[in-house]
């Protein structure tokens, strides 16, 4: 209940809902529902529920494609522990599977229409590589590359066309990597510690780039030492967290991380983040109150 109140409340969603014209509060919505019907799965019976997860699975992946790294783990996590509960799930994962794929087909057969080949959902992986590996990297995002903010590139991207143009950007990406893997393991690195402590970006108030990057690394050392506990303390169903924040963050690392990358798995972070605050809270009261 508090987790739901601090995250109506709290000024940096506010500020995502109301600033930020795309996707980012859509998906937070999807992927915490998602979230909580894989954890509910086990305790449901009938196939309305696998055919919600394949509707909600369908709608999240056109909504945007990095949520998709969930879903491969919360369908084995719903299986495997219905499974062990002695519940059968083979045709609620083929129902859910078969709904999953007529949301995203008319999308599938919009792209081959328009591209001339088969393209899946989004077709800028390899541009967004290049963004945020290249001369110049240093683990942030080189957005003065993107052709929006840079005229020669537009020019470029007009003459090639999108998907050349996009396998030239991934081109040139994958030779920077492979010219020396020590260094892309390094602004790896960096990108790990700017997606969890935020991104250093000058500006006319200093401090107040200090208080936010401080607040956003509050947050998420306070969420590790929530899940850390809920693990140590053995909580059910604490693993589908750690899964959570192994497999969404991981394709950022690579590319590059930005603020509201983060933003769709806040609601689970804040769950954490109220959990350990709790747990705090309780052992304070126990020790003050041995009886």
């Amino acid at each position: 209940m508090w987790t739901a109140w601090t995250w109506a409340l709290l000024p940096s969603v506010i500020f995502w809902c109301t600033r930020w014209v795309w996707e980012t509060s859509l998906a937070a919505l999807l992927l915490a529902v998602i979230f909580w019907l894989t954890l509910t799965m086990v305790e449901k019976d009938g196939m309305q529920p696998w055919l919600m997860f394949g509707l909600l699975w369908g709608i999240a992946g056109l909504t945007n494609t990095a949520l998709l790294s969930f879903l491969p783990v919360s369908g084995l996590w719903s299986w495997y522990h219905r499974a062990k509960l002695g519940k059968r799930s083979l045709g609620g994962v083929v129902l859910a599977t078969i709904i999953f794929a007529a949301c995203i087909t008319p999308w599938l057969i919009r792209n081959y229409r328009t591209f001339g080949q088969l393209v899946f959902i989004r077709s800028n992986f390899g541009a967004e590589l290049r963004l945020g590996n290249g001369p110049g990297a240093d683990g942030t995002w080189m957005d003065y590359l993107h052709p929006t903010k840079n005229a020669a590139e537009m020019r470029r991207y007009r003459q090639l066309g999108e998907l050349d143009y996009v396998a030239e950007r991934k081109r040139e990406a994958l030779d920077y990597i492979r010219a020396d893997y020590t260094r892309f393991a390094g602004l790896s690195s960096r990108r790990f510690i700017y997606y969890w402590g935020g991104l250093p970006k000058p500006s006319e108030n200093p401090a107040f780039e200090v208080l936010r990057n401080s607040l956003f690394l509050a947050s998420s050392v306070l969420a590790f030492w929530g899940l850390g506990r809920a693990l140590r303390t053995h909580k059910p169903d604490v693993w589908l967290f750690v899964w959570l924040l192994l497999s969404y963050p991981l394709v950022y690392y690579f590319v590059f991380p930005h603020p509201r990358y983060r933003h769709p798995i806040e609601p689970e972070l804040g769950i954490l983040i109220l959990y350990v605050i709790s747990e705090v809270q309780r052992s304070r009261f126990g020790h003050s109150n041995p009886s």
